[in-house]
């Protein structure tokens, strides 16, 4: 029988994404064979991570002040804002170097098969700040799924009034993608053949 010590460690591991029990338990071995040079700095890291990372007050990224390093950033464009799902799709277009205005991070989308509705996404700080900021271009960068589109719909309805330019990732984003599975060059193609959401 194994230690519940242990059997914590495996659960916990097990509930990262893409990690089953098994892979989980040769984690925790590797772990265990490695706690000097990986298992305790890891640690340290992970409690300094929960301690300190906090999301933004303007876009929702994750930072260790309240202003994150994007908005606090003075040589960014200021004028406008790329709409994404997630964090990990500011860091593909990031990657890409194309992209060198505002972020804003809804966490999430709008889908009928899961919980999440509007009032649990970042949308109406989204809207707050176009006003309040007189952006001139909303990019939306939801992915293009079906969950995706809709949640475009409904901040371009959102949106409706408020004089600013809407646009969409256009070309090299396949139906059904994801950005952070994207390349740096599909991303940039995107960007640059943005056209009008309508």
């Amino acid at each position: 029988m194994m230690p519940d010590t242990l059997e914590k460690l495996i659960h916990y591991l097990s509930k990262l994404p893409g990690i089953g029990e098994k892979s989980a338990k040769r984690f925790a071995l590797y772990l265990l064979q490695n706690q000097d040079q990986i298992m305790i700095p890891l640690s340290e890291s992970l409690r300094e991570a929960a301690t300190n990372l906090i999301k933004c007050n303007i876009c929702g990224n994750f930072d260790d002040n309240d202003i994150c390093y994007i908005c606090s950033d003075e040589k960014r464009d200021k004028d406008t804002i790329c709409v994404v799902e997630n964090l990990s799709d500011l860091w593909a277009l990031e990657d890409s170097k194309i992209y060198r205005g505002q972020y804003h991070i809804l966490w999430g989308n709008l889908s009928s098969f899961r919980t999440q509705n509007p009032e649990s996404l970042n949308i109406e700080k989204l809207i707050k700040r176009v006003k309040e900021n007189n952006i001139s271009e909303v990019i939306i960068a939801t992915n293009s799924s079906i969950d995706g589109q809709t949640t475009a719909f409904y901040i371009t309805e959102k949106l409706e009034g408020i004089p600013t330019k809407i646009t969409r990732l256009a070309n090299g984003i396949p139906i059904g993608g994801d950005l952070n599975y994207l390349d740096p060059g599909t991303i940039a193609a995107s960007f640059t053949s943005r056209r009008d959401f309508s």
